[in-house]
């Protein structure tokens, strides 16, 4: 490393064209070989990995000079339990907006292959079994969008080139350049309207498990559900009994329990379309990540504030000095002591 402020990246310094040259890069793609001493890292960038906070949970009791965490995921849900071994004053950021179009793609997709019946025939192309049948169309449907955040209002965008009526509900009621958006308090009312329900919200403490059976319920017969955002907005029991009664057609990119154990009952139900969380990972993912982390860098060398955080660990810590500043605001490197 060349010396500077520490910044640990899943990414090789040189595949990121931008980079500031005031901070020093290390390649950390969750592994147990460490590129440098983690007592020194300033900027940690969380490997985009299955099971990264096991990664993490390994090297942040051991970065005492930590200031920021920046994850590649649109929720941070896994982060929670690791919250407390950053150090005071350490900033929590995401990656929101960055997997918005492709997760907004893969809905879409689920959708269209839940109304169009396309995992059934793919079953029947395995039998060898030519059977055409009448299948349903998007075209005029009356689609429910949960959740207003980047992949939310992607999803609403697509769907209105197959014509689709798009009712958008998120946690508050509001009026949006894009038109109407329902509060939760809605839902009851609505959900019987509606011929699919597509579920983008973040994971919290209001949406864990909303759509249970009491809610899944008010559905009429032959409604179409895809979740791409958490499995745990779903209560999975309340889904096994939809389905087992050929009630609903419904698509999971997200479960709960995570990932689905092989002898889940998910597997085996019809009217279920699974895929293992992978509707942001395509071969768009590296090069749009790499443009945000490129673009937050910048920002943390200005001394600006970063997008998207969502949290900072309690306690004090000294004011961060901007890459290249002294203490007492003397400047090196040609580092602007003062934002531009």
């Amino acid at each position: 490393m060349q010396d500077g402020m520490a910044v640990w990246l899943p990414y090789h310094q040189e595949e990121i064209r931008g980079l500031p040259d005031a901070l020093s890069y290390g390649h950390w793609d969750g592994s147990a070989a460490l590129p440098g001493d983690p007592g020194e890292v300033r900027f940690l960038v969380g490997p985009p990995v299955p099971g990264a906070e096991h990664a993490l949970g390994r090297v942040l009791p051991r970065m005492r000079r930590l200031e920021v965490v920046q994850l590649l995921s649109s929720g941070y849900d896994y982060m929670k339990p690791l919250l407390d071994l950053m150090p005071p004053g350490t900033t929590l950021a995401t990656a929101r907006g960055v997997h918005g179009e492709a997760t907004a793609e893969l809905a879409v997709t689920l959708l269209l292959a839940l109304s169009r019946g396309i995992d059934q025939f793919v079953h029947r192309q395995g039998a060898r079994q030519w059977l055409p049948e009448y299948r349903s169309t998007l075209i005029g449907k009356r689609v429910m969008v949960v959740g207003h955040g980047a992949v939310g209002t992607a999803v609403a965008e697509r769907l209105s080139a197959f014509r689709c009526e798009t009712v958008v509900v998120a946690r508050t009621g509001r009026t949006a350049p894009t038109g109407l958006v329902h509060g939760i308090t809605d839902l009851p009312k609505l959900l019987p309207t509606v011929d699919a329900v597509v579920l983008c919200a973040p994971l919290t403490e209001h949406t864990r498990g909303m759509f249970g059976a009491d809610t899944l319920g008010l559905l009429k017969d032959g409604a179409l559900v895809v979740n791409v955002a958490r499995g745990e907005l779903l209560d999975t029991g309340a889904v096994v009994n939809e389905l087992r009664q050929g009630r609903l057609r419904i698509a999971l990119d997200v479960t709960d329990p995570e990932p689905l154990p092989a002898g889940h009952p998910l597997w085996d139900l019809p009217g279920v379309l699974i895929t293992p969380h992978v509707a942001a990972f395509t071969d768009a993912f590296p090069g749009m990540s790499m443009n945000f982390l490129r673009r937050q860098l910048q920002r943390y060398v200005r001394g600006d504030d970063l997008h998207n955080v969502v949290h900072t660990a309690q306690g004090a810590r000294e004011p961060r000095r901007r890459a290249g500043e002294r203490a007492g605001g003397e400047v090196l490197s040609g580092m602007p002591a003062t934002r531009p």
